[in-house]
C-alpha cells in the first residue's frame, strides 16, 4: 500500500523513470515552472549517479528546515514522495506558511504531482489525503490547496479531500481545505 515518505535513495531506479516519463510529457522545459520541472532542469545531469541522487535526496530534505538556505519569496517546504514500496508513484509539498505576495495566493500551501504511468489511479486523492495531518502537525490546520482552471483532475481531488472553492486568482482556482 503506497505511504507518504521523505524522500530516500531507496527508490532511485524508480524515480529515474518517473522522470523520464515526465520528460517525454514535455516536462523540464524552462515553461514548467513546477517542482518537477525545475528538479528536472537544475538536478538531471547529476541525479543518475548515486551520488548525485544522494545529494539531491539530502537537497530535499533540507529544504524542511528554517535555516535552509533558499531564494528570495521560498519557505520551508516538507517534500514527500509517494512510495509503493521500492516504486516512485508521485510526490507531494507541503509549504509551512504561504510564500509572501501573490505567489503564496496562487501556489498554496500544498501542491503535489502523480507520475504520468501511475495517474487515473487514485493516488492524487489518497497522497492528498495522507498529507492533511502532515500539515496539521506543522500548524496548518486548514490549507491552501491552487490548481489551474482547466484541470478537471486536480479540483476533483482536491474536491474529494474537503476543498471548497473560494475563487480564481488569474489561471488558479484557489481551494481552503
Amino acid at each position: 500500500m503506497p505511504s507518504l515518505v521523505a524522500p530516500t535513495v531507496d527508490v532511485h531506479i524508480s524515480f529515474l523513470e518517473a522522470m523520464d516519463e515526465y520528460v517525454a510529457e514535455g516536462r523540464g522545459g524552462l515553461d514548467d515552472f513546477s517542482n518537477i520541472g525545475n528538479d528536472i532542469r537544475s538536478y538531471a545531469a547529476t541525479w543518475s549517479t548515486a551520488e548525485g541522487f544522494a545529494r539531491y535526496v539530502s537537497y530535499l530534505r533540507a529544504q524542511r528546515l528554517e535555516e535552509t538556505p533558499r531564494p528570495p519569496g521560498f519557505v520551508p517546504t516538507t517534500v514527500l514522495w509517494w512510495l509503493d514500496g521500492a516504486e516512485y508513484l508521485g510526490r507531494l509539498n507541503i509549504r509551512h506558511r504561504l510564500a509572501p505576495g501573490r505567489a503564496g495566493e496562487r501556489n498554496g500551501h500544498i501542491g503535489y504531482d502523480v507520475r504520468p504511468g501511475a495517474r487515473r489511479q487514485g493516488h492524487a486523492t489518497a497522497m492528498l489525503a495522507a498529507a492533511r495531518p502532515r500539515a496539521a502537525a506543522l500548524g496548518l490546520p486548514r490549507v491552501l490547496i491552487t490548481c489551474d482552471f482547466d484541470n478537471e483532475a486536480s479540483r476533483r481531488t482536491i474536491e474529494r479531500n474537503g476543498g471548497r472553492l473560494t475563487d480564481r486568482l488569474d489561471e488558479k482556482l484557489r481551494y481552503w481545505v
